[in-house]
């Protein structure tokens, strides 16, 4: 895993129309440095295919997106574990464990 240090925070979880978590502001520097870097990489494939280049370098750089974006995954499950998933148990609220095995399996399709 990532060797970024992510500070647990608390996540709101009592009203089911509207969760949020409450990242540090460390943690949404974190992740949106990840995702700046992402959307850079997505735009630099766009402009690979609009130059028409060889499909194999093309595919290789999607695969880099596709890593980068596992990592990001990875770095916000690793948070939503030590904060939200841990602040519901603590709560006694054990349907949490339900949800984070929908969450992992949605991740690891």
């Amino acid at each position: 895993m990532d060797n970024t240090i992510l500070e647990a925070t608390s996540c709101d979880h009592t009203s089911s129309a509207e969760r949020k978590s409450h990242h540090s502001e460390k943690t949404k520097r974190s992740l949106m440095h990840r995702l700046n870097r992402i959307e850079g990489q997505v735009r630099g494939v766009k402009g690979l295919i609009e130059r028409d280049t060889y499909c194999d370098d093309v595919l290789i750089q999607i695969a880099s997106i596709q890593s980068a974006l596992n990592g990001l995954g990875k770095q916000l499950l690793e948070h939503h574990l030590k904060s939200c998933v841990v602040g519901r148990i603590e709560e006694g609220d054990h349907e949490v464990l339900d949800e984070l095995l929908i969450t992992v399996n949605k991740l690891l399709k």
